[in-house]
């Protein structure tokens, strides 16, 4: 009979990946309304260091599969070893980061094993009668949200994009099981030839671990608006983001996205300047712990979610901010 939720923690470089530990959490929400368990799945060369963190985020048992193939990321070594768990233990829910990794891995395995996967999922939480999961996404370019059910096929799989769930707080005091797996591999398995692994150093950070962040809407106007922008985030020290009429305008990167077709951002502080507040925008963004918006139109739905509301121009009152702040930050230099 299948029982418990699984997580397949993302690693790379012998670093556990962010969107992993993530996902416990919610896998740990899962379990309690079930009664079962969570298990953190753990796979690469050299990563059972890390299994007792993962139980102090909220596993209650880690299973390892340690193997040189593992090392780096390759598809099939990784499809085998996961389809090896869960052949083994036949979990309730197993649940991915919607990471390229996790967008890779997912699909094969549930045409290998046979199931349904539901991807990039915004929502997860179990019916209360059927105890099916429920699994929700945004559908039709974002337009509506489509709540995904897998009746008849275990386990009950979904992809989670970083940034969407909550990590539980370290719990020390948590115990937990680490169980250690072995999966003969044959040369076979590893059906790709790793020739380089070339890394490139981006200035940017990743919108979703940045605690500032200065949106950018269709209200900047065009390209050139994004220099005001720019002046306010080195003040702050932020990055830039923005929403998805920005990016299809041609005016920025995907990478730079938020909402539901874009990134899940919980920065301290969210500017939101010189967007509308459309459903799709807000979706991705309203969990902020400060939202702060601009816009000219004092009817925008961005001021029902906002915490301080400015009406009027981004291209006039933006550069007042700047200044104001940089007067701040010299001023405070100077009495330290």
């Amino acid at each position: 009979m299948s029982k418990d939720v699984y997580v397949f923690i993302e690693q790379r470089d012998n670093q556990l990946q962010k969107v992993g530990i993530e996902l416990l959490g919610k896998a740990r929400e899962l379990a309690d309304d079930l009664g079962q368990q969570v298990v953190a799945m753990l796979l690469g060369d050299n990563v059972k260091q890390h299994a007792e963190l993962l139980i102090h985020h909220g596993a209650d048992k880690v299973i390892v599969i340690e193997d040189p193939m593992l090392k780096e990321y390759v598809t099939e070594p990784y499809a085998k070893a996961v389809a090896h768990i869960i052949k083994k233990y036949d979990p309730e829910i197993a649940l991915y980061g919607a990471s390229s990794i996790g967008r890779d891995l997912a699909p094969r395995l549930a045409a290998r094993i046979h199931t349904g996967l539901t991807a990039d999922c915004t929502g997860l939480e179990i019916d209360e009668e059927s105890k099916n999961l429920l699994m929700t996404r945004p559908a039709f370019g974002g337009n509506l949200m489509a709540t995904i059910l897998c009746e008849d096929f275990r386990p009950q799989m979904a992809t989670v994009r970083p940034g969407v769930m909550q990590a539980l707080q370290t719990d020390t005091s948590r115990k937990g099981e680490v169980i250690e797996e072995k999966v003969d591999f044959e040369p076979k398995d590893m059906n790709v030839k790793i020739v380089d692994i070339v890394k490139s150093e981006s200035k940017k950070k990743d919108i979703t671990e940045a605690a500032i962040l200065v949106s950018a809407g269709r209200g900047i106007g065009g390209p050139e608006g994004f220099q005001n922008l720019q002046d306010l985030a080195k003040v702050l020290e932020a990055e830039i983001s923005s929403s998805r009429a920005v990016v299809d305008a041609g005016w920025t990167t995907k990478d730079r996205q938020v909402g539901q077709t874009g990134k899940t951002v919980r920065p301290e502080v969210y500017f939101a300047l010189g967007i509308s507040g459309a459903i799709q925008h807000v979706a991705g963004m309203e969990d902020s712990d400060l939202i702060i918006a601009i816009n000219k139109n004092e009817g925008a739905p961005i001021f029902d979610v906002a915490d301080l509301g400015i009406v009027g121009d981004i291209n006039a009152v933006v550069p007042k901010l700047t200044e104001a702040l940089k007067r701040e930050k010299k001023l405070k230099a100077e009495i330290e």
